[in-house]
């Protein structure tokens, strides 16, 4: 896969490429990551990238012709350089306007073959950028100064969903991926500070612990974030647990 972001400030991207997750996607072929400056494309000395509203207002607004022709290169390079169909390219500007990032959108990008993301900046972009772009991605109903945070979010997400970008850890018991957060976490000492271990976590048995491990994730979404039960199918033994979970709450 080959992720793309176009920015107008590239530098920030420099810790986030040289992350063990990132480099070892690239090390297993999984990963192409190309981080381009807008204002390369800018013209004139001063690469000017931005002006005045129109109609006037506070702040400046990104123009066209800079992201564009940004936009345009990248893309004619891909579609020249590979005989995939254009269809598996997905061109996504990052804006509070956007669709709300999740982890089935992060399942979905990483099955493209090249992933464009467009930082905005200042006040926002020209509205006629968004016509070149496919879709709009929102990580969330806040305003951020730009885009680049929101692409490494993005980005983060996918990445490790790429064969080869984790090690040995499994993603199919994390937060999200069944629906329901995932369950508490314990690691060495068994005992700190008087709090001990759950006793379960060392039995040693494995179907104990599968089964302490869905109901404390039942539990912790119930509690933190009901809404992602709104519309969810049980199964019986989920049913017996939520059971199980309101009496332990009387």
């Amino acid at each position: 896969m080959k992720i793309t972001i176009l920015t107008m400030f590239p530098k920030l991207f420099d810790s986030f490429r040289e992350g063990p997750v990132v480099q070892r996607a690239i090390r297993k072929g999984s990963l192409e990551l190309t981080v381009v400056d807008i204002k390369d494309f800018a013209p004139g000395s001063f690469r000017h990238i931005d002006d005045s509203p129109f109609g006037g207002g506070a702040g400046m607004v990104m123009r066209c012709q800079p992201v564009l022709d940004a936009l345009r290169s990248v893309r004619g390079s891909a579609e020249r350089g590979s005989a995939v169909s254009s269809r598996s390219t997905i061109v996504a500007a990052l804006s509070p306007a956007g669709r709300p990032f999740t982890q089935k959108e992060a399942h979905r990008l990483s099955q493209v073959s090249h992933l464009i993301l467009i930082c905005g900046h200042y006040e926002g972009m020209d509205e006629r950028i968004y016509r070149h772009v496919d879709e709009e991605i929102s990580i969330g109903d806040y305003v951020l100064t730009g885009g680049e945070i929101a692409a490494m979010a993005v980005s983060d997400a996918v990445i490790r969903l790429l064969p080869g970008a984790l090690r040995s850890e499994s993603t199919s018991e994390e937060s999200f991926e069944n629906g329901l957060l995932e369950y508490p976490q314990y690691t060495q000492p068994a005992v700190y500070e008087g709090e001990a271990v759950p006793e379960v976590l060392l039995s040693g048995n494995h179907a104990r612990i599968r089964c302490w491990r869905l109901k404390e994730s039942l539990r912790r979404t119930l509690e933190r974030r009901p809404d992602l039960l709104e519309g969810r199918q049980f199964t019986e033994e989920e049913i017996a647990l939520l059971e199980e979970i309101k009496k332990d709450a009387r």
